[in-house]
């Protein structure tokens, strides 16, 4: 399956955790940047939701494109922040509970690739199962 969610990329990640503590010990949860980020990639993503959660190995593909400004090319790569490790953790959290698969350990293969894009700027996605094969 594959679609492409037409919005801003969020640039908050799922590491930029806050912790507080209570009662001695630490509670961690998402600043309000993150919560809104990740309410909105749930929502966009819940649109292309398979009718049941993929099982087995898993291909993953990516392809963030972000607003580019004026010192930027169309299709240029994003060499900036946030890192594509970081994006794709934040991703993968929503794409798991909003139902894609049971475990976001289920990806075995990822590509991941950040540009500068002109209009429309969003995420593409391409998810994949894959077959069982016995390498010797």
């Amino acid at each position: 399956m594959e679609f492409f969610i037409a919005m801003n990329p969020p640039t908050v990640t799922a590491q930029m955790k806050q912790v507080r503590v209570a009662n001695g010990k630490p509670i961690f949860y998402d600043p309000p940047k993150v919560k809104e980020a990740r309410q909105a990639l749930s929502g966009y993503l819940s649109l292309h939701k398979p009718e049941a959660p993929l099982q087995g190995a898993i291909s993953l593909r990516v392809i963030w494109l972000f607003p580019k400004g004026k010192s930027h090319r169309n299709g240029e790569w994003r060499t900036t922040r946030p890192d594509t490790d970081n994006l794709q953790k934040l991703l993968k959290d929503c794409m798991t509970a909003v139902g894609f698969w049971k475990d976001d350990a289920q990806v075995v293969r990822e590509s991941v690739e950040k540009r500068w894009s002109d209009e429309p700027c969003g995420i593409y996605i391409e998810v994949e199962e894959l077959e069982d094969k016995t390498y010797v």
